[in-house]
């Protein structure tokens, strides 16, 4: 691959830190012995690999300014001389871009995201704005701070494989989930039934300040202040709920297994159109189902 120049690799000029927190942030979470979730203070990255083994793959890339966090938990994990093999997006929001651009520098690593989310990783196109109109809680209303414009990650992004395969995870495929985004992905192991969910749902109720502290377990639908296409959301949900998933981790919240999660994603799906889509809001439609 033909290196980026700094030139070339940037930020969107809306990005800055948020300060925001939960309880979790800084904690890591051993989902399966080679999936690991961290809390990047709201939201989760994951890293797909044994400490022991030879490669190992970073999903999603945190908040804006985590980069340093995010290379000292790799480091701890698996050691100071390693590296991941790719960075996969679930989806290109700031949450989940936030220190791409630091890290993509540090490792020079190649990035994968599904095409439709290509012009939000190569400057090209923002996404809609956050809103802070919608019904929820003290999140959604501050949300009008919350970066949208695009990130240009360069020659480093590509487009994942059209065969649903996903780089350096050969046991995973991806799994279109729109709805929060255009071309948001969701990562599934048939083996384990272990889901990389991304923000196609959530476990904790991410537009309310005090559950986002706590991380009170609750599957919810995507952030609100940021889907705006509900009824594509909640044929992902269904797709998701479909594959009977057994371990699932979510871009908000704590991971979630067995009986918890196929119950909760089971009443999800039932009742989609009250647990999870607004009452009113810019994005905000009725379907019938």
């Amino acid at each position: 691959m033909e290196k980026g120049t700094d030139q070339e690799l940037s930020y969107g000029s809306d990005y800055h830190y948020i300060p925001a927190t939960s309880a979790a942030s800084g904690e890591g979470v051993e989902v399966r012995p080679d999936v690991y979730s961290y809390t990047v203070q709201i939201v989760n990255i994951v890293l797909a690999g044994a400490p022991q083994a030879g490669s190992f793959v970073l999903i999603d890339a945190g908040m804006p300014g985590s980069a340093d966090d995010i290379i000292r938990m790799v480091e701890e994990r698996f050691g100071s001389d390693r590296r991941p093999e790719a960075i996969i997006l679930t989806h290109a929001h700031f949450d989940h871009v936030g220190a791409l651009i630091d890290l993509v520098k540090h490792w020079e690593v190649p990035v994968y995201a599904h095409k439709l989310e290509m012009p939000y990783l190569t400057g090209q196109e923002s996404y809609p704005k956050p809103d802070p109109t919608v019904e929820g809680g003290v999140l959604a209303k501050l949300s009008f701070a919350f970066p949208n414009e695009p990130v240009n990650v360069g020659p480093w992004v590509k487009p994942l494989p059209d065969n649903g395969s996903v780089p350096g995870m050969p046991e995973y495929r991806w799994i279109p989930t729109p709805g929060h985004s255009p071309g948001h992905v969701s990562l599934f192991r048939e083996r384990d039934r272990t889901l990389i969910a991304g923000d196609a749902f959530t476990t904790v109720r991410q537009d309310e300040l005090y559950k986002v502290l706590t991380q009170k377990v609750e599957i919810s639908g995507p952030p609100r202040y940021f889907t705006p296409d509900w009824f594509a959301a909640w044929q992902s949900v269904k797709r998701l709920e479909a594959l009977h998933p057994d371990a699932a981790v979510t871009g908000h919240g704590e991971p979630v297994t067995g009986e918890t999660l196929a119950a909760g994603l089971k009443r999800l799906v039932e009742q989609f159109d009250s647990l999870a889509i607004p009452d009113h809001g810019t994005y905000v439609k009725r379907y019938e189902h």
